[in-house]
Formats: C-alpha cells, sequence, structure tokens
C-alpha cells in the first residue's frame, strides 16, 4: 500500500506551503501532488514555484504529479491549464474533462482526479483508452460500490494497467460552484475578494439551526463539515484500493500519516473523534460516524 499526500486545498502563505513540502520531502510519503485546483486567484505560489518544489520532491525520492484546476471559467485559465500539461516532466492529475482532452491530444498519460465523478466501468474502460493511468475515485463510493465497479468483466482484463486511489484523511470536497462563498460570507462580491480566504487557513465552518457543523466553506469548494477518517478501515481495505490519499490539513497532517502509515495491518487503531465520519466508505450516509474499528 502506497500514501499520497493530495493537493493542499486551502489558501496558505507561500511561507507555510514551502515549510509544509520541506516537511513532506523528509515524510514517509510516497507521492505528492502539487498545484492550485480551488480558484486561480491563489497565487501565492506560481507554476515556476510549484515546478521548484517538484524537482526538490523528486530529488527527496517522492513520485510527483501536478493537479489541475476543478472548475475553469476563463481563458486565462486554460492557458495556465495547458502550461501544466505542457510541463514536460510531470505526470498530471486531471480535474476536469477538458484536462483529459488536452493530454488525450499530446498522448499524455494522466490521473483521473476525483471531481470528474465516475461510476461506472464503462467510464473507465472510456478513460483507459485515452490515456488514463490511475483514478482517483468519487469520494462519495462506498466499498462495496468499488468493488462491484473493478470487478466488472470490462475492466477485469485491464486491472493491471491503471492504480486506484482513495481520498481518505481530510474534509471531503463536496461541490464546486461560480459563486465564492468565503467573500459572500465577508459581504464582498467575488471580483474584490482581496483575497480573503488566505484567513482562513482550513476554511470556514457552517453550522445548521440546530448548531451542527455540516459545512466547511473553501472559495467556490465546498467541503464536508466533518473530518473524513478511514484509518480504522486500511486493514479492510482488499486488493481494490492501490493508494490512499491524505488531504493536507493546516495542523497534524504528518502526524496523521504516521497515524495511517503504522495502521496498515491494524496494528494501531485510532478512535474516531466526535467531529470525524466515515459513513461513504461503509454504505452509510456520508456525515455518519461509525465507531466500530473491526468494519
Amino acid at each position: 500500500m502506497k500514501f499520497s499526500l493530495g493537493p493542499v486545498l486551502f489558501y496558505w502563505p507561500k511561507q507555510t506551503m514551502q515549510t509544509f513540502y520541506q516537511t513532506a520531502a523528509d515524510s514517509r510519503v510516497d507521492i505528492v501532488y502539487l498545484g492550485e485546483t480551488v480558484c486561480s486567484k491563489r497565487r501565492e505560489l506560481k507554476f515556476d514555484d510549484y515546478m521548484a518544489l517538484a524537482h526538490m520532491l523528486r530529488e527527496a525520492g517522492k513520485q510527483v504529479c501536478l493537479s489541475t484546476m476543478t472548475l475553469l471559467e476563463a481563458p486565462s485559465e486554460l492557458r495556465e491549464l495547458k502550461r501544466y500539461c505542457d510541463n514536460g516532466d510531470f505526470l498530471i492529475e486531471a480535474n476536469d474533462v477538458g484536462a483529459i482532452g488536452l493530454l488525450h491530444e499530446h498522448r499524455l498519460p494522466f490521473i483521473c482526479g476525483a471531481p470528474v465523478s465516475i461510476y461506472n466501468a464503462q467510464s473507465l474502460h472510456h478513460l483507459l483508452s485515452l490515456g488514463m493511468q490511475r483514478w482517483v475515485m468519487p469520494v462519495e463510493l462506498s466499498q462495496d460500490n468499488v468493488k462491484k465497479l473493478l470487478n466488472d468483466p470490462l475492466l477485469q482484463p485491464q486491472r493491471h494497467r491503471f492504480e486506484t486511489e482513495l481520498f481518505a484523511f481530510g474534509h471531503l470536497p463536496l461541490a464546486w460552484s461560480a459563486r465564492c462563498f468565503t467573500a459572500r460570507s465577508e459581504q464582498r462580491y467575488k471580483d474584490q475578494c482581496e483575497l480573503c480566504c488566505i484567513k482562513y487557513p482550513q476554511g470556514r465552518k457552517v453550522t445548521s439551526q440546530d448548531g451542527q457543523e455540516v459545512f466547511v466553506l473553501n472559495g467556490i469548494q465546498t467541503l464536508s463539515g466533518a473530518r473524513y477518517n478511514l484509518i480504522n478501515q486500511l486493514p479492510h481495505l482488499g486488493k481494490e484500493v492501490d493508494i490512499v490519499r491524505i488531504s493536507p490539513q493546516s495542523e497534524g497532517t504528518f502526524d496523521w500519516l504516521n497515524k495511517f502509515v503504522n495502521n496498515q495491518d491494524g496494528s494501531a487503531p485510532h478512535p474516531l473523534g466526535a467531529d470525524e465520519c466515515n459513513g461513504y466508505w461503509l454504505q452509510l450516509a456520508g456525515m455518519v460516524r461509525e465507531p466500530s474499528l473491526a468494519r
């Protein structure tokens, strides 16, 4: 089993990002994803900065992938996407079908990100024909869903051709919108947001009228209110999952990475907190926390 660090979903200062990836270089992670996937206004790190980090991490022995934007809204974002796809060195995680089209056009292999939302064997089969080498399954798929999908007769002969990655830790990315919720929460227009996301390194919590934390708002992105945590499911993942993804948090990311690595065989389980959930993987409501350590 390999472990990955997903792209940082939040808007952090440049120095914070560079320190984070310096720590990643010395960590036990196998794969690191780099790039801005939420909002193109977030320019603390530019393309050349990401490339410099990519080379540093590769020299440290990590596999590096570049992640593309999820919701393209302007010609400038399309130009930046082409720059990523033409990097000539690192594998791309395509987070929308426009990136997949560009990569196929240039006959380049790619990773299909979770926002592309693949739910059936026919779609995976088609993406394989376009050059897909790995897919990150949609966050709401259960273990039973994935097992059934990957055991489809259409995919069985090609199973050796691609890897499957599971988002296993972090607030679940659920939706994206043309509107910016963080700007709106500060009574600002999206075009005059003044990059206010940088004040919220872990997003803004949203509670229901009865006080339950239901979502975390992160610019144009809506995340789950509870933190997804599948640490106790690691020993039961089976042969379907090749890579376990840790989504970077503002604090404690590498402590959690070590906990996950140490519990691959179930010898170091960890009780979930009241603010954590694991429902989707167990085919329950997404926000449910199943306390049993045996499932």
